[in-house]
């Protein structure tokens, strides 16, 4: 990966690159993204630039042996650790990075805007609790104590280290604070909030921008073949979440839509029946449907917000929805909204830790009723 396979976000390579042409480059830095953001992309290549041999100003040279290895994310000194979950190849304490290195490789070439959803079906981990285990730890350490081989740097790339188990990330803190020489760790995070606070204070926090509209249009219409209207459209929409964006190019996107305004009606409604169908349908969908469903309905809700204060220059929804979503606003208040999102992040969550979708959904959908009932 280079920064010009990476489209757009001219400013932020820049400041990247500055660092390292001044020898400011932090030995622990947190790219901080929010999904669909080029996080991730960044920093690959900012790892490869690190190491690439003939270096111009703008970018790795693509051509050295280190490019060409990094290229296929297998040079010696880029060492990886992202979340994993068992599966029926591989148990207990092998469930750590290095064994599933060749999924992750596949993952990266086809997808490096990918979610950990999608990472999740890649290696055959959906609907699985996925986690960096305390073993993952001694891991990290262990291929840290050997010398580079052959590049300038030996680096360490965390991705989604909101994931490690608490007792792998106080294992990591002393490495973290004073790694080896010319040894860095770049830790790919979504969520700040959910770091303890003692990996924090040990990086350099790195922002990477959202994609810009124009970005992601950009994006869709060369790389996905989306016509410039569509791209448009979904590039409003998805807020600068490319992995967002393309979701919303397919068919599913549209029967997501479909699923949430029924929803909605349900739980207005109050009918019971309905719901526990629902609940059931909802049940046999895989983790990444359901977390998709309850990311758009919190969108949706944003949009009723911003339909009710009248900012309708600011409707993020495409023009075959705007009805349901001006006659739906009319049932809600600001208070509402606010409590139906927390209502579906707290869902989320538990979902996330693996409670039964049957019953997180069915209770979500009665506390979303009640909730739109009141007065």
């Amino acid at each position: 990966m280079r920064f010009q396979d990476i489209h757009g976000l001219t400013h932020f390579k820049s400041q990247l690159l500055a660092g390292v042409h001044h020898n400011h480059i932090a030995h622990a830095q947190l790219f901080l993204g929010k999904p669909g953001s080029a996080n991730l992309p960044m920093a690959l290549a900012y790892a490869t630039y690190l190491n690439c041999e003939n270096p111009s100003e703008t970018d790795a040279c693509g051509q050295c042996p280190s490019c060409i290895k990094n290229s296929k994310f297998v040079h010696p000194d880029l060492h990886f650790s992202f979340p994993v979950a068992a599966t029926d190849k591989i148990k207990g304490k092998d469930v750590i990075s290095q064994r599933f290195l060749p999924d992750w490789r596949s993952f990266l070439l086809q997808n490096p805007l990918g979610n950990v959803n999608d990472w999740a079906a890649h290696f055959g981990g959906e609907n699985k609790q996925l986690n960096i285990s305390k073993e993952e730890s001694r891991q990290i350490i262990n291929a840290l104590a050997l010398k580079s081989f052959e590049g300038r740097y030996k680096i360490m790339l965390i991705w989604l280290p909101e994931y490690m188990h608490p007792s792998a990330a106080n294992g990591i803190l002393k490495i973290l604070e004073e790694p080896p020489e010319k040894t860095i760790f770049i830790l790919v995070c979504n969520n700040s909030e959910k770091l303890l606070n003692t990996i924090l204070s040990r990086t350099q926090i790195v922002t990477v921008p959202s994609f810009s509209d124009e970005e992601v249009i950009a994006i869709l219409t060369r790389q996905y073949g989306v016509d410039d209207s569509k791209a448009a459209q979904l590039a409003h929409l998805a807020e600068g979440d490319v992995h967002k964006a393309i979701a919303l190019s397919s068919q599913v996107e549209d029967d997501t839509q479909k699923i949430y305004e029924d929803w909605m009606r349900e739980c207005y409604m109050f009918d019971f029946p309905k719901l526990i169908d629902r609940a059931e349908e909802f049940h046999r969908t895989g983790k990444f449907h359901q977390q998709h469903l309850l990311s758009h309905a919190i969108g949706m809700f944003r949009e009723a917000t911003v339909q009710k204060v009248s900012a309708t220059d600011l409707l993020r929804v495409p023009d075959e929805h705007k009805k349901f979503v001006e006659n739906f606003s009319k049932t809600l208040s600001i208070e509402k909204v606010m409590h139906v999102s927390e209502l579906i992040s707290e869902a989320s969550y538990h979902l996330e830790r693996n409670a039964s979708p049957k019953i997180t959904f069915l209770n979500l959908s009665l506390d979303i009723g009640r909730t739109l009932k009141s007065k």
